[in-house]
């Protein structure tokens, strides 16, 4: 019990830490190491949604042949239409522009700042919530060090995002220790969808390859929509297709070598 817990809070804490970055950089982040932790972050999401979460999907089902690809081909679709509809209904707005996205709303820059970023953590909590259930679940081959190197892989990649969001807080004129706490409570959406996947699979136990999967689509759809265009834009697009490559490895590793 104790580790599923720190499980489920280790993805905050690589959140905290980032956004503590705050009492430590005194001018906003540079556009060359943005670009290259929006890549490495893109990296980690693509790698854990594969390793950790797609194929365990369909190796749940490989008594079904050719058809043990269905439910995680129709998790993955959920999981992107989900996110899409967050995605259209939550007001937000991107770092660099000026232009909300979601429904018209009178929030501040700050909190649209913000809901950006809770965004994007709310389908890491699910995949990290998700693979703990697989670990507990005898159906599955995902020990529980493959789950704890999900959290652990995500947890870095929270890193350079709770720097992202906590940076240019700062620079819209609030306090550091507003910044931080702002950019700190965007991950609390972790642990919360964890906890939330983690109790709904363990009560319906056949939909477990269907939520790896369904986790695994809103991951992408954070990834192809929001941080790839993000890190693409512009100039030094090259240190984002670097930054993508170390993360897609060392997430990649870290399934393998504790799986």
């Amino acid at each position: 019990m104790t580790i599923l817990i720190i499980g489920l809070l280790i993805p905050l804490l690589g959140t905290m830490l980032g956004s503590a970055f705050v009492f430590f950089m005194r001018d906003e982040m540079s556009i060359k190491l943005q670009k290259s932790l929006l890549g490495f972050a893109s990296g980690v999401m693509v790698a854990a949604s594969v390793w950790s979460l797609l194929i365990p999907a369909m190796e749940m089902e490989a008594c079904q042949g050719t058809w043990s690809v269905v439910p995680a081909a129709v998790g993955f679709l959920f999981g992107i239409g989900f996110l899409l509809l967050i995605d259209e209904l939550t007001p937000h707005l991107h770092i660099g522009t000026d232009k909300p996205e979601g429904i018209r709303s009178h929030l501040s820059r700050t909190t649209m700042l913000a809901l950006t970023v809770t965004i994007h953590n709310l389908p890491e909590g699910m995949a990290v919530g998700v693979v703990f259930a697989g670990a507990d679940s005898s159906t599955t081959n995902i020990s529980l060090a493959s789950a704890l190197a999900v959290a652990v892989g995500i947890a870095i990649q929270n890193v350079p995002e709770g720097a992202i969001i906590s940076m240019p807080m700062r620079a819209e004129g609030n306090s550091r220790w507003k910044s931080f706490i702002i950019g700190s409570l965007s991950g609390a959406v972790e642990p919360i969808g964890a906890l939330a996947v983690l109790l709904l699979t363990s009560l319906v136990l056949p939909t477990l390859p269907y939520m790896l999967a369904f986790a695994a689509g809103a991951m992408f759809y954070v990834v192809v929509e929001e941080l790839i265009p993000e890190a693409s834009n512009g100039q030094h697009s090259n240190l984002s297709t670097i930054g993508f490559a170390i993360g897609f490895v060392l997430m990649m590793v870290l399934d393998v070598v504790m799986g």
